[in-house]
């Protein structure tokens, strides 16, 4: 199989490039500043909807935060699992995952109720 195939997995389908076996296959690394974030298999790939915020929004005194849809994350359930992540305020019961290092972000958010994180694939990178 090659990397670009894809693999299906309870019903879903995921890209073999990054995950194996259900979890990130490398590292997971800052974007904008190279600093790890995760180990390889420590976060299980789900498909789920959710508006983040985007990471550079358009400033002035009447912008409004501007919002983007989601749907592949890393779900870590232990926030000690983590090399290298900050957490912002609450906001309405989330907070919001970001770089430790450089502060970019949002790279996923934390549940309060269920108190697990979830990364977006689409907001890293892997190594």
């Amino acid at each position: 199989m090659s990397d670009s195939e894809s693999v299906e997995k309870n019903g879903i389908e995921v890209s073999n490039e990054y995950v194996e076996n259900g979890t990130n296959k490398l590292i997971v690394k800052c974007k904008f500043c190279g600093s790890k974030m995760l180990d390889k298999k420590s976060g299980t790939f789900v498909k789920q909807e959710k508006d983040l915020p985007l990471m550079q929004q358009e400033t002035g005194k009447d912008a409004e935060v501007q919002n983007e849809k989601v749907n592949e994350f890393y779900h870590v359930e232990n926030m000690y699992t983590f090399e290298n992540i900050g957490f912002t305020h609450t906001v309405d019961n989330y907070k919001y995952l970001s770089c430790a290092d450089c502060d970019a972000g949002p790279v996923g958010y934390y549940d309060m109720n269920t108190k697990h994180s979830f990364v977006a694939l689409s907001r890293i990178n892997h190594a």
